[in-house]
């Protein structure tokens, strides 16, 4: 049941790429839930259903739309390589790239959870008082939503160690370099070694457990927006 080298290294590039995710897209994420709970705007619609299309959409579909535009050929694939030498598919980027789109509409979801379930009244008032939007949204806003922010971010990090399909397509499987832990149960699958998959499937299982378990008793328990 020894864990390997091999093993290891895909479970520490997981780990790295899902908070490298979370750093980059929290602030987004936070700027988006709010503008979509808090603002009504033409096009409100549509960008809602951008940011949470990756929840339904196959996430081989999400990555070869980002293989297409991330590609030397691609739209930005290609501006980026001819302008910083930058070949973004099948590198370490790719996988934080798949991670980020595939896991942002649960962040995004948590954080607008939580935004809904503070009252109006009290940002509101704390406008007539002469507080600007930020410092609104800094001081009543985000410490009053935290609980579902943090859900959020634990939902999307657990997200992003799990997710397969898009970072096939977009990063490859190479180990050490693009192979995180859920490619790593794809490769011991295909050479039938049962014993890694059993040891990596207990790992993952065991990590999802654990974030679902905090959320639902830490973070959403006597919550009554659910």
């Amino acid at each position: 049941m020894r864990i390997t080298s091999v093993e290891v290294a895909a479970l520490t590039l997981s780990v790295k790429v899902a908070l490298l995710s979370l750093i980059i897209m929290l602030p987004p994420g936070l700027f988006i839930g709010w503008l979509l709970v808090r603002r009504d705007f033409i096009g409100k619609t549509l960008l809602n259903t951008i940011v949470m299309s990756p929840l339904v959409l196959p996430p081989v579909v999400t990555g070869y739309l980002l293989l297409i535009l991330l590609s030397k050929q691609g739209l930005i694939g290609s501006i980026l390589y001819r302008t910083l030498k930058l070949d973004i598919v099948f590198s370490p980027i790719a996988v934080v790239i798949a991670v980020s789109i595939i896991s942002f509409p649960l962040l995004v979801r948590g954080i607008m959870t939580g935004i809904a379930s503070v009252p109006m009244e009290l940002e509101n008032a704390a406008r007539t008082l002469g507080s600007n939007p930020f410092k609104v949204f800094l001081t009543i806003t985000l410490p009053l939503a935290y609980k579902g922010i943090l859900g959020g971010v634990i939902l999307g990090f657990t997200k992003s160690l799990g997710e397969f399909g898009a970072t096939y397509m977009v990063a490859g499987n190479i180990p050490g370099k693009t192979q995180t832990i859920a490619l790593s149960i794809f490769d011991a699958v295909q050479l039938g070694n049962d014993i890694a998959v059993f040891r990596l499937v207990l790992i993952s299982t065991i990590i999802a457990f654990i974030a679902i378990w905090v959320t639902e008793r830490y973070i959403y328990h006597h919550n009554d927006v659910y």
